[in-house]
This record gives structure tokens, sequence and C-alpha cells, in this order.
């Protein structure tokens, strides 16, 4: 038996979409990364970018558990001395940029290095219900359906 290895020529990407609006952050980022790194097919091959393109619209409405709303701080650094800066969780979801709460939480969760910045080029996220990738056709996958722990309902 011989080990199948993928190569770039071989890889055929698909488009996905997810309506985040009630899904628990760290269950949704486990799916996305997993359909952006293609370890949900079988042609998955770890040094090649074997992944979907994932389009994830209404990240304001994304849950959070327990007390992470008030409690999780991101912290991030301007460069300057003492230049350390935090934001709580709420904050961002509130304020003018909620995607980020999903980008960093799927940027986490993938190994760091060239490959993963190819894969996190794929991760389309909007704010609102709109997205432009129409033409794509994407294919809606239901994340509260796979488990019921999956969604908060408000």
């Amino acid at each position: 038996m011989k080990t199948y290895s993928a190569r770039p020529s071989d890889v055929t990407r698909k488009w996905c979409l997810i309506d985040a609006e009630g899904l628990v952050l760290g269950r949704l980022a486990v799916v996305i990364a997993n359909r952006l790194r293609g370890k949900h097919k079988t042609t998955f091959t770890p040094h090649i970018d074997t992944g979907d393109n994932v389009i994830v619209v209404n990240a304001e409405k994304v849950a959070l558990t327990g007390r992470k709303l008030a409690d999780k701080i991101y912290y991030r650094h301007t460069g300057y001395p003492g230049g350390i800066k935090e934001q709580r969780a709420g904050q961002i979801l509130a304020g003018r940029f909620p995607e980020r709460v999903i980008v960093k939480a799927v940027q986490r969760m993938l190994k760091t290095g060239p490959l993963a910045r190819d894969q996190m080029r794929k991760l389309h996220i909007y704010k609102g219900a709109a997205h432009p990738h129409a033409a794509q056709q994407p294919e809606v996958l239901d994340v509260a359906a796979m488990n019921r722990k999956n969604s908060r309902k408000a």
C-alpha cells in the first residue's frame, strides 16, 4: 500500500457559506479551521493547501459562553515602549470590526508559517448577512446541525 500525497494540481476547491448567528465562537472556529486546512477531505495532505474557501456572515452575532464577553481580553502592541493595548471581546463585537474575533480564533487554531497564511487568505468574514461571493455559488454549511452544543439560543 502506498501513501497518497496530493499535488497542488490535484486540489479542487469549493466554496462554503456559514451563518455565524448564535454559534459558539470556539466550535465555529474549529469547523472553519478544518475546512481551511482540508481535513474534511480524503485527499488531505499536511504540507499542501487542500482546503476550501470559507465565507462567514453575521460575524457580530456570534455567541460566547460563560462570562467571556466581559472577561476575555485581546492584547495588541503598538510597537512603542509601554504600548500594550487591551480590548474586551464584548467591545470588539460591539465595535467597528466584529469579524476580528473570529479571525483571531481561527488564526490561533492554524499552524504558523507561509502555508497557514495562504489558508487564511481563503477565509472571508462579513459583518452582516450580505456577501459579494454569490457568483461562486457557495454551498451552505449548517454548523448548528452538526452538534447541539454548537449553537446558543438567546
